[in-house]
């Protein structure tokens, strides 16, 4: 018998227009600080401007942090809590994508400790400790569909110093309230439609095959699944097609609901410890044919990949293999089939240090994988990949 347990604190308001609703609610605060990307699509877009309208409407007082980085570092973290403190912000507002989001939780949790963030972290060289305070609360307003951060309590931060990027989580992260509208995702581009999805994708196929997942956690996967395999090649060929993009940001929030995430996601985050400028979906699809293919050859996840070759739309799968094609046929129809680590300043002599970095950074649970995998065996996963 399974035994598990399923807390969803975050309210969810899901839809194409429901930011215009935020001032319909009870927000968690009276001063806000709102963080924001050191890029300017939000303000390019009218982002900020209608989620300010909607606090001036609410009576909700605000301040702005404009300096979240693509992967958020620790600076980044410290910079706005002294700010969320200095300006009298009782609560964070993240308007943005999941660097964002993932920031501001990592901003509400020192809005109310005391130290440096990495007096939290589990990492090799973090600190280890249980914060005194909850975090302040948060608000998520996600303008991309990739990391499923506006319903879970997990943040991915660097620290620049130790080249470490690892994942930083407490109870009191959740966000109180989340607005998933497709229409604030309508401007991001193929590429990174492509690789925020994908990123989804992980997060579900990753859950499905983990040695620990159970049936409410494969249901919220799977759909995850079908739903990315059918209208993610549609938002990336156009980006204007509201019902591709309204699907896609529904399974990337279902994937979010029970993400039980395996070696892959923490392979990734050694790639990008030492090379900042990777993006997160990005390098997951560079090692993900190598990495599947690596346990469908060993026939170690057949059910499980049986049943994500069936969600992804193949008439009879047979074995592991059917899901390693139709994930092949899925980076292609994405735009990905040509991502090299290379590209990203990746060498292959380096690729040597990175099993050991796999037991020193945070990003799934490297015991939950269908087999345990050897050094030697993450090597040859990285080898495989590289090009």
């Amino acid at each position: 018998m399974y035994h598990f347990t399923f807390d969803m604190p975050t309210r969810v308001l899901f839809g194409p227009g429901m930011l215009k609703e935020l001032h319909k609610e009870a927000l968690p605060g009276k001063k806000a600080l709102i963080a924001t990307s050191n890029g300017t699509s939000v303000k390019k877009f009218g982002y900020l401007a209608a989620l300010e309208h909607e606090l001036d409407l609410a009576g909700t007082g605000y301040e702005l942090f404009d300096q979240v980085r693509p992967n958020p570092t620790r600076d980044n973290v410290m910079d706005g809590a002294a700010l969320a403190r200095k300006t009298g912000c009782d609560f964070v507002i993240a308007l943005g994508g999941g660097s964002v989001m993932d920031c501001s939780k990592c901003i509400a949790l020192m809005m109310t400790n005391g130290g440096d963030i990495w007096d939290y972290s589990l990492s090799v060289d973090g600190g280890k400790k249980e914060p005194a305070h909850k975090a302040a609360p948060i608000v998520c307003i996600t303008t991309s569909a990739g990391t499923g951060s506006e319903v879970d309590m997990a943040s991915v931060i660097t620290n620049e110093k130790t080249r470490e990027k690892t994942g930083i989580f407490f109870y009191s992260m959740f966000p109180t309230l989340s607005v998933v509208d497709a229409d604030l995702m309508m401007s991001v581009p193929p590429k990174f439609t492509a690789y925020q999805g994908m990123d989804a994708f992980y997060h579900a196929s990753e859950s499905v095959i983990n040695r620990n997942e159970h049936p409410l956690g494969e249901m919220f996967s799977l759909k995850a699944i079908e739903l990315i395999a059918r209208y993610l090649p549609r938002a990336c060929k156009d980006g204007s097609d509201k019902e591709a993009r309204a699907f896609v940001a529904l399974a990337n929030t279902f994937a979010g609901y029970y993400m039980l995430c395996t070696s892959q996601h923490t392979m990734e985050h050694v790639m990008g410890g030492y090379h900042d400028d990777l993006v997160h979906g990005a390098g997951l699809i560079m090692i993900s044919h190598a990495y599947f293919n690596f346990f469908a050859e060993k026939k170690a996840a057949e059910e499980p990949m049986i049943k994500m070759a069936k969600a992804m739309g193949v008439k009879d799968p047979k074995s592991g293999m059917d899901f390693i094609k139709a994930l092949d046929a899925l980076i292609a129809a994405v735009g990905c089939a040509e991502l090299r680590m290379s590209d990203a300043g990746i060498t292959r002599e380096e690729l040597k240090k990175y099993p050991q970095r796999v037991h020193e950074v945070l990003g799934g649970d490297i015991t939950a994988d269908p087999l345990p995998l050897s050094d030697a065996d993450y090597l040859e996963i990285y080898g495989k990949s590289y090009k």
